[in-house]
């Protein structure tokens, strides 16, 4: 899938201590494969742009080493930092300036030549074409969180670091952005993103990390986290009503609905024999009849819950 087994962003053992004394980051491992879209996960506070800054170059690490494309973020910072763009949660921006001139003031910054092409192409890409000319503090917060991302590519970076990208913006332009980010990776491009949303991973992210209280719990392929992780469950909706759980079912993992109306049998998909069958054939012998059943499927969220609330 990916253009190379090499990663374009090596991170070890780094940890990030404040003069306060409060460690953000413990000992952090991480690898970012060249042309995936990696996704951080992690509560408030759990250190995703604290990690982030320190890859960006923006935070020293108190210990440890970050490169980027075989650069030291430190002692070849320039190198390192030109193949990166970053599009930060904060919206700053200056407002009386324009979009074109400003994307152009970014390439500029990292020292590319002039390339309108280029500029025309990306503003069109984020819709803000025909805002061009339109200064800053006149465009929605919509299109100024576009124009963020139109500045962090303004001078064709390798990697494209999303800090909550789609934070405040409405359904529509959050697909919007997923089309973007997919565009992205067909034209080769390494994305990160950190998100509170997690459709947002679910929906566009090849692997997935949860970082919790400086540390990261789990790296994981997303299909394998939720294959590992996830759980069926079959709910059953009785005929009649149960004050509890017959003792000819207590060998399975059921859960009775507060009126008693329903069983929940949770599951293994992954696992051959699934008890389903004997399950069936032990609610026939325990007499219990049921009119309808279904089955369902844990999210990443409910993934995530339980990977964060074991951590604690």
């Amino acid at each position: 899938m990916f253009a190379s087994v090499s990663p374009i962003i090596s991170v070890s053992d780094v940890s990030k201590t404040y003069a306060s004394g409060f460690q953000a980051l413990k000992g952090i491992d991480l690898e970012i494969r060249r042309g995936e879209i990696f996704a951080l996960l992690g509560p408030n506070g759990a250190g995703k742009t604290t990690l982030i800054s320190i890859v960006c170059g923006i935070v020293n690490a108190t210990a440890g080493r970050v490169l980027v494309d075989g650069h030291d973020i430190v002692a070849d910072y320039r190198a390192a930092r030109s193949r990166i763009g970053l599009v930060p949660q904060e919206l700053t921006t200056d407002a009386f300036e324009t979009p074109w001139a400003t994307v152009s003031f970014s390439r500029g910054l990292f020292g590319k030549a002039p390339n309108p092409a280029h500029i025309e192409k990306v503003l069109k890409d984020l819709s803000l074409w025909d805002k061009k000319d339109s200064r800053i503090m006149t465009l929605s917060g919509g299109m100024k969180r576009r124009l963020l991302i139109a500045k962090a590519l303004s001078h064709e970076p390798q990697i494209l670091f999303l800090d909550e990208p789609t934070a405040g913006v409405d359904v529509e332009l959050r697909r919007g952005m997923w089309q973007l980010v997919h565009a992205l990776r067909e034209r080769g491009v390494t994305v990160i993103l950190t998100t509170h949303y997690i459709d947002e991973a679910e929906e566009m992210a090849d692997r997935i990390g949860v970082i919790s209280k400086g540390e990261l719990i789990v790296v994981e392929e997303k299909a394998e986290l939720m294959r590992k992780l996830g759980r069926k469950q079959l709910t059953l909706q009785l005929h009649g009503t149960l004050d509890r759980i017959p003792p000819a079912l207590s060998r399975h993992q059921l859960e009775l609905s507060r009126d008693g109306s329903e069983l929940t049998y949770t599951y293994d998909a992954e696992v051959e024999g699934t008890g389903i069958v004997a399950l069936l054939e032990d609610l026939d012998y325990a007499g219990i009849r049921f009119k309808d059943l279904q089955t369902s499927q844990s999210s990443l969220e409910d993934i995530f819950v339980s990977l964060v609330r074991d951590a604690r």
